[in-house]
């Protein structure tokens, strides 16, 4: 199940899965972008120069800022994966962005939900440990030294923390009122 794209002579080329992800991870970062400035906030790209930020905020003035960090998931999906830095709170100006970017073939809306670092810190946390002390297939331990993390997406929660992410759909209000 691949995906095509025209080449400069209009031939069919079929995308590698690398390829695939990170024209979806580049596209989830340009839509992000553009709700924040359909909302009047400046949103600047950090195209991977800065560590944690994805995208950096300011209102109008240049006097506040926020640092958002996009993760990538296609509509439809049951999870989000994040990496282990999901566990840490960036502090409150900080926020995540789990972007469901809708492939060109599928007929659905981009879905986007709006999570404070402190909130995103602590459920993510409590999961992995419960994954952790929850034995796997056929009994087995689960690798604690795994570093990807999952965020269960609506209608489905977190099996080994029950975290709903429902309340975060669409949240730009937040982002608005911490640059106002």
């Amino acid at each position: 199940m691949g995906r095509w794209r025209d080449d400069e002579v209009g031939n069919k080329q079929k995308l590698k899965p690398e390829k695939e992800k990170s024209h979806r991870g580049n596209a989830a970062q340009y839509f992000t972008a553009g709700e924040l400035s359909r909302r009047g906030i400046i949103a600047v790209i950090t195209m991977g120069n800065c560590p944690n930020t994805d995208i950096l905020c300011s209102n109008k003035e240049g006097n506040k800022f926020v640092h958002i960090q996009v993760k990538t998931f296609v509509p439809g999906n049951k999870t989000c994966s994040v990496g282990n830095k999901a566990e840490h709170d960036y502090g409150e100006k900080f926020i995540w962005v789990l972007a469901g970017i809708a492939r060109p073939d599928q007929n659905m809306e981009n879905e986007y939900y709006i999570i404070p670092s402190k909130d995103m810190s602590e459920n993510v946390s409590k999961s992995f440990i419960s994954w952790k002390e929850t034995p796997g297939k056929n009994g087995r331990q689960h690798d604690p030294s795994n570093k990807v993390r999952t965020i269960h997406l609506p209608p489905f929660k977190d099996q080994f923390h029950e975290w709903d992410i429902s309340k975060y759909r669409n949240r730009w209000d937040s982002i608005v009122a911490m640059l106002t």
